[in-house]
């Protein structure tokens, strides 16, 4: 028996053909890329406000078993990182804590392109390794609305603010760089809650703190 053949020949995509299909898939990858991108920002943005919460929680712990106080306000010399922290020294706050935060990846915000997270909170944990704040004016958590933590991308007057000591009045120019979470950041207060603010609501927040300055250590 003879082997039967079609009549259809196979045709190879012509040029025009292959140009047209890469010209589909550009404009489906240009329409679905803006939003694919906006979905991680949000994600990372919700995972900042988890790491804020879990630094909240690991302070309320640390103080349970130290006399009701942060590490901010207990000496070296028991434990904490009072002196230290009264320098700038933010580092040295959150090694006080590391038993409570259990790894340093909760210290970098994952929008924050700039650092990369520690592998433990001895060799190589520095103020590179850390995307938070800490406030040196919060003894515990009777102050609910005094910033506790939180995102450290700050720019006064249109200068960013350098790592080490800050003290901020209630009425500074403060504002969100457009790093990270684009001119939107988070604060941890000292109730355990984390807010999401704008430029606007940042230096609302500030003045709610009832401090005439606010002293936070900056990484």
């Amino acid at each position: 028996m003879k082997p039967r053949f079609s009549n259809q020949r196979n045709h190879a995509l012509t040029l025009v053909e292959v140009l047209v299909v890469i010209a589909v898939l550009v404009a489906v990858a240009a329409l679905l890329l803006p939003g694919l991108a906006a979905s991680r920002r949000k994600s990372n943005r919700i995972n900042c406000v988890s790491n804020l919460k879990q630094i909240g929680l690991a302070c309320r712990i640390w103080e349970g078993d130290n006399g009701d106080k942060y590490p901010m306000f207990v000496s070296v010399t028991n434990g904490g990182a009072m002196e230290l922290a009264a320098t700038g020294n933010v580092a040295a706050v959150f090694q006080a804590m590391s038993n409570e935060l259990s790894t340093p990846k909760l210290l970098v915000c994952p929008n924050d392109d700039s650092r990369t997270a520690a592998t433990n909170f001895t060799t190589g944990f520095n103020a590179s390794r850390i995307s938070y704040f800490v406030s040196l004016d919060v003894t515990n958590e009777t102050s609910p609305q005094t910033f506790l933590s939180g995102d450290d991308n700050f720019e006064i007057g249109g200068a960013l603010v350098k790592s080490g000591l800050l003290e901020l009045s209630t009425n500074a120019p403060i504002s969100w760089t457009a790093a990270r979470h684009k001119f939107v950041g988070n604060i941890g207060l000292a109730d355990g809650s984390v807010q999401q603010t704008t430029q606007n609501g940042l230096r609302q927040a500030l003045q709610k703190t009832g401090l005439a300055t606010n002293r936070l250590a900056i990484p």
